[in-house]
Protein backbone atom coordinates (compact mmCIF):
# COMPACT_ATOMS: atom_id res chain seq x y z
CA UNK A 1 0.00 0.00 0.00
CA UNK A 2 1.41 3.56 -0.74
CA UNK A 3 -0.78 5.91 0.88
CA UNK A 4 -3.62 5.69 3.80
CA UNK A 5 -5.62 8.89 4.00
CA UNK A 6 -7.05 9.20 7.34
CA UNK A 7 -9.80 11.02 7.92
CA UNK A 8 -11.10 11.60 11.34
CA UNK A 9 -15.66 12.59 11.21
CA UNK A 10 -17.62 13.84 14.04
CA UNK A 11 -21.06 14.82 12.83
CA UNK A 12 -20.56 15.18 9.30
CA UNK A 13 -23.51 13.53 6.97
CA UNK A 14 -23.66 16.62 5.58
CA UNK A 15 -20.14 17.05 3.84
CA UNK A 16 -19.45 13.01 3.91
CA UNK A 17 -20.48 12.79 0.17
CA UNK A 18 -18.54 15.46 -0.94
CA UNK A 19 -15.90 14.52 0.98
CA UNK A 20 -15.79 11.28 -0.38
CA UNK A 21 -15.88 12.39 -3.95
CA UNK A 22 -13.36 15.12 -3.43
CA UNK A 23 -10.35 13.02 -1.67
CA UNK A 24 -11.01 9.94 -4.09
CA UNK A 25 -10.91 12.30 -7.55
CA UNK A 26 -7.53 13.74 -5.67
CA UNK A 27 -6.00 10.49 -4.80
CA UNK A 28 -6.46 8.72 -8.03
CA UNK A 29 -4.65 11.45 -9.80
CA UNK A 30 -1.91 10.77 -7.58
CA UNK A 31 -1.34 7.33 -9.71
CA UNK A 32 -0.55 5.00 -6.33
CA UNK A 33 -2.16 2.37 -4.62
CA UNK A 34 -4.28 4.34 -1.94
CA UNK A 35 -6.99 2.97 1.09
CA UNK A 36 -8.96 5.50 2.68
CA UNK A 37 -9.87 5.01 6.33
CA UNK A 38 -12.49 7.18 7.85
CA UNK A 39 -13.22 7.20 11.47
CA UNK A 40 -16.49 8.01 12.75
CA UNK A 41 -15.79 9.71 16.40
CA UNK A 42 -19.35 8.45 18.12
CA UNK A 43 -21.31 10.71 15.73
CA UNK A 44 -25.13 11.08 16.75
CA UNK A 45 -26.04 11.90 12.89
CA UNK A 46 -26.42 9.56 10.06
CA UNK A 47 -22.40 9.49 9.44
CA UNK A 48 -22.45 5.94 10.58
CA UNK A 49 -24.73 4.72 8.11
CA UNK A 50 -23.63 6.68 5.37
CA UNK A 51 -19.93 5.32 6.22
CA UNK A 52 -21.04 1.77 5.81
CA UNK A 53 -22.63 2.47 2.32
CA UNK A 54 -19.67 3.73 1.31
CA UNK A 55 -17.72 0.64 2.72
CA UNK A 56 -19.99 -1.14 0.70
CA UNK A 57 -19.60 0.52 -2.58
CA UNK A 58 -15.90 1.06 -2.31
CA UNK A 59 -13.39 -1.80 -1.19
CA UNK A 60 -10.64 1.04 -0.98
CA UNK A 61 -12.80 2.52 2.29
CA UNK A 62 -12.14 1.48 5.81
CA UNK A 63 -14.95 2.96 8.26
CA UNK A 64 -13.41 2.95 12.47
CA UNK A 65 -16.28 3.00 14.44
CA UNK A 66 -16.44 4.47 18.25
CA UNK A 67 -18.65 3.95 20.78
CA UNK A 68 -18.99 7.67 21.72
CA UNK A 69 -17.28 10.44 21.15
CA UNK A 70 -13.79 10.68 22.14
CA UNK A 71 -11.84 13.38 20.27
CA UNK A 72 -9.76 14.09 17.51
CA UNK A 73 -6.57 12.52 18.81
CA UNK A 74 -8.12 8.94 19.49
CA UNK A 75 -9.82 9.22 16.17
CA UNK A 76 -6.58 10.31 14.08
CA UNK A 77 -4.27 7.62 16.51
CA UNK A 78 -7.13 4.81 15.11
CA UNK A 79 -6.26 5.63 11.91
CA UNK A 80 -3.11 5.49 12.49
CA UNK A 81 -3.59 2.16 14.24
CA UNK A 82 -5.51 0.95 10.77
CA UNK A 83 -2.82 2.32 8.47
CA UNK A 84 -0.90 0.21 5.95
CA UNK A 85 0.30 3.04 3.53
CA UNK A 86 3.95 3.75 3.40
CA UNK A 87 3.00 7.24 3.29
CA UNK A 88 -0.10 8.56 5.94
CA UNK A 89 -2.10 11.48 4.95
CA UNK A 90 -4.43 13.63 7.50
CA UNK A 91 -7.28 15.72 6.90
CA UNK A 92 -9.99 17.17 8.87
CA UNK A 93 -13.60 15.91 7.45
CA UNK A 94 -15.56 19.26 6.91
CA UNK A 95 -13.97 19.97 3.48
CA UNK A 96 -12.07 23.05 4.35
CA UNK A 97 -8.53 21.17 3.88
CA UNK A 98 -8.24 20.73 0.42
CA UNK A 99 -7.60 17.13 -0.74
CA UNK A 100 -5.60 18.39 -3.85
CA UNK A 101 -2.96 19.53 -2.08
CA UNK A 102 -2.32 15.61 -1.46
CA UNK A 103 0.35 15.70 -4.37
CA UNK A 104 2.19 18.94 -2.82
CA UNK A 105 2.62 17.19 0.04
CA UNK A 106 3.68 13.94 -1.47
CA UNK A 107 6.33 15.83 -3.38
CA UNK A 108 7.94 16.81 -0.69
CA UNK A 109 7.94 14.11 1.35
CA UNK A 110 9.58 12.32 -1.61
CA UNK A 111 12.39 14.95 -1.23
CA UNK A 112 13.27 13.48 2.38
CA UNK A 113 11.44 14.55 4.61
CA UNK A 114 9.66 12.68 7.36
CA UNK A 115 6.40 14.86 7.99
CA UNK A 116 5.14 18.04 5.22
CA UNK A 117 2.73 19.81 7.34
CA UNK A 118 0.20 22.47 6.20
CA UNK A 119 -0.01 25.83 6.57
CA UNK A 120 -3.69 27.81 6.24
CA UNK A 121 -1.48 31.23 5.64
CA UNK A 122 -5.16 32.57 4.25
CA UNK A 123 -7.14 30.66 6.61
CA UNK A 124 -11.02 31.15 5.96
CA UNK A 125 -12.18 31.49 9.45
CA UNK A 126 -13.94 33.79 12.10
CA UNK A 127 -11.35 35.74 14.12
CA UNK A 128 -12.83 33.78 16.93
CA UNK A 129 -11.47 30.90 15.98
CA UNK A 130 -8.06 32.33 14.45
CA UNK A 131 -7.22 34.01 18.20
CA UNK A 132 -6.84 30.89 19.73
CA UNK A 133 -4.81 28.99 17.26
CA UNK A 134 -2.25 32.07 17.20
CA UNK A 135 -2.17 31.83 20.57
CA UNK A 136 -1.68 28.06 20.73
CA UNK A 137 1.27 28.20 18.01
CA UNK A 138 2.99 30.24 19.82
CA UNK A 139 3.23 28.36 22.89
CA UNK A 140 4.08 25.21 21.04
CA UNK A 141 7.05 26.98 19.12
CA UNK A 142 7.99 28.73 22.69
CA UNK A 143 8.42 25.31 24.25
CA UNK A 144 9.52 23.00 21.80
CA UNK A 145 11.27 25.50 19.86
CA UNK A 146 10.13 24.59 16.49
CA UNK A 147 8.46 27.17 14.95
CA UNK A 148 5.25 25.97 13.16
CA UNK A 149 2.88 28.40 11.98
CA UNK A 150 0.21 25.98 12.40
CA UNK A 151 -0.01 23.11 13.92
CA UNK A 152 -3.57 23.18 13.99
CA UNK A 153 -3.78 22.06 10.33
CA UNK A 154 -4.89 18.44 10.47
CA UNK A 155 -3.53 18.37 6.63
CA UNK A 156 -0.32 16.65 7.06
CA UNK A 157 1.95 13.61 5.25
CA UNK A 158 3.91 11.35 7.42
CA UNK A 159 6.28 8.23 6.86
CA UNK A 160 4.03 5.43 7.97
CA UNK A 161 6.90 3.65 9.74
CA UNK A 162 6.98 6.87 11.99
CA UNK A 163 3.42 7.51 12.72
CA UNK A 164 2.50 4.18 13.81
CA UNK A 165 4.99 3.91 16.30
CA UNK A 166 3.30 6.98 17.79
CA UNK A 167 1.18 6.91 20.47
CA UNK A 168 -1.38 10.02 20.74
CA UNK A 169 -3.76 11.18 23.52
CA UNK A 170 -5.51 14.34 24.82
CA UNK A 171 -5.16 16.70 22.38
CA UNK A 172 -1.43 15.71 21.16
CA UNK A 173 -2.30 15.23 17.45
CA UNK A 174 -1.43 19.19 17.41
CA UNK A 175 1.81 18.32 18.81
CA UNK A 176 2.90 15.39 16.67
CA UNK A 177 5.02 17.61 14.25
CA UNK A 178 7.33 19.13 17.18
CA UNK A 179 7.51 15.87 18.54
CA UNK A 180 9.09 14.57 16.00
CA UNK A 181 11.33 17.15 15.38
CA UNK A 182 12.14 17.24 18.96
CA UNK A 183 13.10 13.39 18.04
CA UNK A 184 15.31 14.37 14.83
CA UNK A 185 13.10 13.68 12.46
CA UNK A 186 13.04 16.03 9.68
CA UNK A 187 9.86 18.03 8.89
CA UNK A 188 9.30 20.92 6.36
CA UNK A 189 5.80 23.16 6.13
CA UNK A 190 3.77 24.10 3.06
CA UNK A 191 1.41 26.16 2.23
CA UNK A 192 -1.87 24.70 1.05
CA UNK A 193 -5.23 25.92 0.23
CA UNK A 194 -7.95 26.45 3.10
CA UNK A 195 -11.95 26.69 2.08
CA UNK A 196 -14.56 28.31 4.19
CA UNK A 197 -16.97 26.15 6.42
CA UNK A 198 -19.74 24.59 4.74
CA UNK A 199 -22.08 22.87 6.36
CA UNK A 200 -22.27 22.33 10.36
CA UNK A 201 -20.16 24.25 12.88
CA UNK A 202 -16.64 24.58 14.53
CA UNK A 203 -15.96 21.95 17.55
CA UNK A 204 -13.19 24.30 18.61
CA UNK A 205 -12.97 27.64 20.67
CA UNK A 206 -11.00 29.46 23.31
CA UNK A 207 -11.70 26.61 25.75
CA UNK A 208 -8.88 24.43 23.96
CA UNK A 209 -5.69 26.43 24.57
CA UNK A 210 -5.79 25.34 28.75
CA UNK A 211 -6.05 21.59 27.45
CA UNK A 212 -2.91 22.28 24.99
CA UNK A 213 -1.19 24.33 27.27
CA UNK A 214 -1.16 21.29 29.93
CA UNK A 215 -0.44 18.73 27.07
CA UNK A 216 2.42 20.96 25.85
CA UNK A 217 3.98 21.02 29.40
CA UNK A 218 3.71 17.14 29.26
CA UNK A 219 5.24 16.37 26.39
CA UNK A 220 8.23 18.70 26.94
CA UNK A 221 8.54 17.08 30.41
CA UNK A 222 8.45 13.60 28.95
CA UNK A 223 10.92 14.37 26.18
CA UNK A 224 13.33 16.41 29.10
CA UNK A 225 12.69 13.92 31.59
CA UNK A 226 13.90 10.87 30.18
CA UNK A 227 17.17 12.29 28.73
CA UNK A 228 18.17 14.71 31.78
CA UNK A 229 16.11 13.29 35.01
CA UNK A 230 18.50 15.13 37.56
CA UNK A 231 17.96 18.02 35.68
CA UNK A 232 14.29 18.33 36.08
CA UNK A 233 13.91 17.17 39.16
CA UNK A 234 17.16 19.77 40.57
CA UNK A 235 14.47 22.90 38.73
CA UNK A 236 11.39 21.17 41.34
CA UNK A 237 14.06 21.15 44.21
CA UNK A 238 14.81 25.23 43.75
CA UNK A 239 11.87 26.62 45.73
CA UNK A 240 12.65 24.13 48.73
CA UNK A 241 16.37 25.42 48.59
CA UNK A 242 15.36 28.69 49.02
CA UNK A 243 12.40 28.24 51.45
CA UNK A 244 15.80 26.21 53.57
CA UNK A 245 17.41 29.26 53.63
CA UNK A 246 14.77 31.89 54.19
CA UNK A 247 13.71 29.88 57.07
CA UNK A 248 17.49 29.29 58.43
CA UNK A 249 17.78 32.88 58.39
CA UNK A 250 14.71 33.98 60.21
CA UNK A 251 15.46 31.19 62.64
CA UNK A 252 18.80 32.79 63.16
CA UNK A 253 17.80 36.17 63.28
CA UNK A 254 15.18 35.59 65.80
CA UNK A 255 17.55 33.05 68.37
CA UNK A 256 19.90 36.50 67.81
CA UNK A 257 16.89 38.40 68.80
CA UNK A 258 15.08 36.54 71.30
CA UNK A 259 15.74 38.04 75.13
CA UNK A 260 16.64 35.31 78.04
CA UNK A 261 13.16 35.46 79.14
CA UNK A 262 10.83 34.56 76.18
CA UNK A 263 10.17 31.34 75.40
CA UNK A 264 12.09 30.25 71.84
CA UNK A 265 9.45 28.92 69.27
CA UNK A 266 10.51 26.03 67.40
CA UNK A 267 8.33 26.89 64.77
CA UNK A 268 11.08 28.27 62.02
CA UNK A 269 13.59 25.56 62.88
CA UNK A 270 10.68 22.76 62.04
CA UNK A 271 10.00 24.47 58.78
CA UNK A 272 13.65 24.70 57.94
CA UNK A 273 14.15 21.15 58.67
CA UNK A 274 11.65 19.62 56.74
CA UNK A 275 12.44 22.23 53.65
CA UNK A 276 16.47 20.83 54.02
CA UNK A 277 14.74 17.24 54.45
CA UNK A 278 12.37 17.51 50.69
CA UNK A 279 15.45 19.33 48.81
CA UNK A 280 17.45 16.34 49.53
CA UNK A 281 14.46 13.74 49.25
CA UNK A 282 14.24 15.70 45.49
CA UNK A 283 17.99 15.53 44.40
CA UNK A 284 18.74 12.05 45.70
CA UNK A 285 16.17 11.06 43.67
CA UNK A 286 17.22 12.95 40.40
CA UNK A 287 20.44 11.19 40.90
CA UNK A 288 19.06 7.81 41.18
CA UNK A 289 16.89 8.54 38.06
CA UNK A 290 19.90 9.70 36.35
CA UNK A 291 21.79 6.31 37.46
CA UNK A 292 18.55 4.08 36.29
CA UNK A 293 18.69 5.99 32.59
CA UNK A 294 22.39 5.82 32.00
CA UNK A 295 22.22 1.70 33.03
CA UNK A 296 19.11 1.33 30.47
CA UNK A 297 21.67 3.00 27.82
CA UNK A 298 24.49 0.58 28.57
CA UNK A 299 22.26 -2.51 28.49
CA UNK A 300 20.91 -1.09 25.21
CA UNK A 301 24.26 -0.89 23.93
CA UNK A 302 25.12 -4.23 25.43
CA UNK A 303 22.44 -6.08 22.73
CA UNK A 304 24.07 -5.06 19.97
CA UNK A 305 26.48 -8.11 18.88
CA UNK A 306 27.79 -6.33 15.82
CA UNK A 307 26.51 -4.55 12.76
CA UNK A 308 26.29 -5.36 9.17
CA UNK A 309 26.80 -3.47 6.36
CA UNK A 310 27.01 -2.66 2.50
CA UNK A 311 26.92 -5.98 0.06
CA UNK A 312 30.74 -7.10 1.11
CA UNK A 313 29.10 -7.87 4.28
CA UNK A 314 31.60 -5.55 5.79
CA UNK A 315 31.27 -5.63 9.98
CA UNK A 316 31.23 -3.69 12.83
Amino acid sequence: MDVSIVIPLYNEEESLDALYAEVTAAAEALDREYELILVDDGSRDATRPKLRELCARDPRVKAVFFRRNYGQTAAIQAGFDHARGRVVITLDGDLQNDPRDFGLLLHHLDEGYDVVCGWRKDRKDSFSRRLPSIIANRLIGALTGTPIHDNGCTLKAYRGDIVRRARLYAEMHRFLAPMMSLSGARYKEVVVNHRARQFGQSKYGFSRIWKVFLDLLTIKMLLSFTTRPAAWFGLLSVPFLVGTMLALAISVYRHATILPYMPYSLVFPSITVLFAFAFAHLIILGVLAELVVKVGDFKQTDTILAVVDGPGGMQS
